[in-house]
């Protein structure tokens, strides 16, 4: 709806998105983007991510939602590759690109971040878009007082029981910040603390291998990393834009057209839509 809202010109524009996901991760917007859409709305999808584990994941989890091929499963490709070049490992044209969950938060520099517009500047459509969402600039400002996030993800069989309800066998736990974090003000970067930790209710699910068994202690495993990510302004988005052939259309507080940047009850990100100059 956004890319239909601003993009140039959207009146003349009738064939269906192809739609490039930057730092996917697990892929789980690409995915809905097409079960939710029909070929007729959206053509197809390009997911990309510099981990590996992270490609091999997603096109697990494609397998699994959107069918055996034939259908929207050829709809969809995943591939290795680094988002400052990332027409290096895709086909271009596309429609409009997406940067979600943070994800530019991984671009350090400014050097980075003009060259991954650079880069994608060349592989849209005139006056295609790209829709990056972040934290909210206010988390910014607030620094001082780094903040611990946290939330549980149960996991359940793939099959149900005899009552056609889900069997949970565990859970994963997972924290986002902490109080100890450092933020660099010149350099505008956090080192977040990232941890997971993964419970796991019977032992028959763990697996028997001796790499994988030695990692559980009771049932249960845990990781912890610490991860710099930069954060940003709005008019840093909007000049680092700029630098590479955008301008900025709209922004949002979250990812729905309805809650402005400026509400300070429900807005709790920045999501801004970039709109391509030029061809």
């Amino acid at each position: 709806d956004v890319h239909d809202k601003y993009s140039k010109p959207s009146s003349e524009n009738s064939e269906p998105l192809r739609i490039l996901e930057l730092a996917a991760g697990p892929a789980r917007h690409s995915l809905a983007a097409l079960s939710e859409h029909p070929p007729s709305e959206v053509a197809s999808v390009v997911a990309l991510d510099r981990s590996q584990a992270m490609v091999d994941y997603g096109l697990e989890n494609a397998d699994h939602e959107l069918g055996a091929p034939g259908g929207r499963r050829d709809d969809f490709n995943y591939v290795y590759g680094d988002m400052r070049s990332a027409g290096d490992n895709t086909t271009p044209p596309f429609d409009t690109v997406w940067l979600l969950l943070g994800s530019m938060q991984h671009l350090l520099t400014n050097e980075d971040i003009i060259e991954c517009f650079s880069s994608l500047h060349s592989m849209i459509t005139s006056g295609g878009t790209v829709v990056i969402e972040l934290p909210h600039p206010r988390e910014t400002f607030s620094m001082g007082e780094c903040t611990r996030n946290g939330w549980t993800v149960p996991l359940v069989e793939d099959a149900v029981d005899e009552h056609g309800e889900e069997k949970e066998y565990g859970e994963l736990k997972i924290v986002w910040g902490d109080d100890d974090d450092t933020f660099d003000p010149v350099a505008q970067v956090r080192h977040f603390t990232v941890g997971m930790e993964l419970v796991v209710s019977d032992d028959d699910y763990i697996p028997k291998d001796d790499d994988a068994s030695q990692l559980f202690l009771h049932g249960k495993t845990s990781v912890r990393e610490v991860v710099p990510m930069r954060l940003f302004t709005l008019q840093e988005i909007d000049a680092l834009a700029r630098c590479a052939g955008f301008e900025m259309v709209a922004k949002y507080g979250a990812l729905a057209e309805e809650v402005s940047i400026e509400d300070e009850g429900e807005a709790f990100r920045m999501v801004c839509v970039l709109r391509k100059l030029g061809n």
